[in-house]
């Protein structure tokens, strides 16, 4: 639903992250929004053909992962968040309402 929201609202889409850079650069950018909510970036945890795996909603390549320890969690299909604190990634349930960064 987000990601129709990027598209529909904004004409962009989640934001995928490919390095340690883009990822702090977003981090940045979401903590001057928002100090306490951590925001959605594009990537999905599912089970894909028998096995769990993760991929960015705008189809480019899983190249980059900076997941929490313990993270990402297998056993239901969920969304991810980055933290404003330290930029690790998070599963979360996908209904959550949260900030989100979109991209072009």
């Amino acid at each position: 639903a987000l990601q129709r929201y990027c598209q529909d609202v904004y004409r962009g889409q989640l934001a995928s992250v490919h390095s340690s850079a883009r990822n702090e650069e977003l981090q940045k950018l979401a903590k001057t929004y928002n100090k306490l909510l951590s925001p959605w970036i594009g990537a999905i945890t599912s089970r894909r053909e028998g096995k769990w795996q993760s991929y960015w909603e705008d189809s480019s390549p899983w190249n980059f992962a900076n997941w929490a320890p313990t993270q990402p969690l297998h056993g239901i299909t969920t969304c991810t968040t980055l933290s404003v604190r330290n930029g690790l990634w998070r599963s979360r349930f996908c209904y959550q309402l949260r900030p989100f960064i979109c991209q072009y």
